[in-house]
């Protein structure tokens, strides 16, 4: 009795069914051999997947102008970007917690196609229907393209994508009395978000921001600092290659705080850390040791 197997897909595309018989009879059509099925899927493969591709492509992609391009700090490496979402609602909406990120793209124009960037959003959520980028100039790449844009040129944005920083872990206040920041670089994005949205600083008794750059012309949002001080911060600038007037903190915005520590109750203590790896697991290390909980340690990712 000759057996058979049969594939199909689901209701709504014709059904492709093969019938192997291990003898067939010379009446009927050549059957398809059973070795003949991985060459046959890898011919179907890459039809599916690109199909696949241009929904996902069409479903996700949002064109958007934008609205102003300039220099964030004094050595021009990096770049304010804005990006007007009058005309997409339903995205700015999205964005609801500080931290969050997204896909950036500059559309080609027939030349040489880029890799899309993933972008945390500066401004913070339910700030208008407007989208702020902090942008790291660097040759070749997605980036390089966003810092030489105009107004009115078009760049494409993905969906907005993460949970941000896991704020309820420390609230209300009484649960972080104090607040520990780190930023390094343009990590510095996302701390603005947090500031800026609100996380009740000014009804905390400590909240220090330590932020890392190389030097004062490489630091982005100075012109911030006021306003973020009245809000409750303080802010403790740390340069890696200061010039010989500068009198404040040296090294890395974790050396700074592992030189002051100053904890005084760890079980009240918070921290959100947003730059390099090796900063990250550095004051984590610290913190954790000094009785801090994990729980209480934030990142966006």
């Amino acid at each position: 009795m000759a057996a058979a197997a049969a594939i199909s897909a689901p209701p709504g595309p014709p059904r492709l069914a093969l019938h192997l018989h291990p003898s067939p009879s010379p009446s009927s059509a050549s059957p398809l051999p059973m070795r003949a099925l991985p060459a046959l899927r890898r011919r179907l493969r890459p039809l599916t997947t690109a199909v696949h591709a241009v929904k996902q492509d069409a479903a996700v992609w949002t064109p958007a102008p934008v609205s102003a391009v300039g220099a964030a700090t004094a050595d021009g490496s990096i770049f304010h970007v804005a990006v007007d979402l009058s005309d997409a609602a339903d995205l700015a909406e999205s964005y609801t917690s500080p931290g969050q990120y997204l896909q950036i793209r500059v559309p080609s124009g027939g030349g040489e196609e880029i890799k899309p960037a993933f972008m945390a959003v500066a401004s913070p959520p339910g700030a208008g229907a407007r989208f702020e980028f902090l942008v790291k100039s660097v040759p070749g790449t997605t980036a390089e393209r966003l810092c030489g844009l105009r107004d009115g040129d078009v760049v494409e944005l993905g969906a907005v994508m993460g949970k941000g920083f896991p704020l309820e872990r420390i609230t209300p206040p009484d649960a972080a009395q104090t607040v520990l920041i780190f930023a390094a670089g343009t990590g510095i994005s996302t701390i603005r978000s947090l500031v800026e949205f609100g996380f009740g600083a000014n009804e905390r008794a400590d909240v220090r921001l330590y932020y890392g750059a190389r030097s004062l012309k490489t630091m982005a949002y100075q012109d911030r600092f006021k306003n973020w001080e009245s809000a409750g911060l303080k802010i403790i600038p740390v340069l890696s290659q200061p010039d010989d007037s500068w009198k404040g903190e040296r090294g890395y915005a974790q050396h700074a705080f592992l030189r002051a520590k100053n904890i005084v109750n760890p079980s009240s203590t918070g921290a959100v850390l947003c730059g390099q790896r090796q900063m990250q697991e550095e004051v984590t290390t610290a913190l954790v040791a000094d009785g801090v909980s994990q729980d209480k340690i934030l990142t966006n990712f």
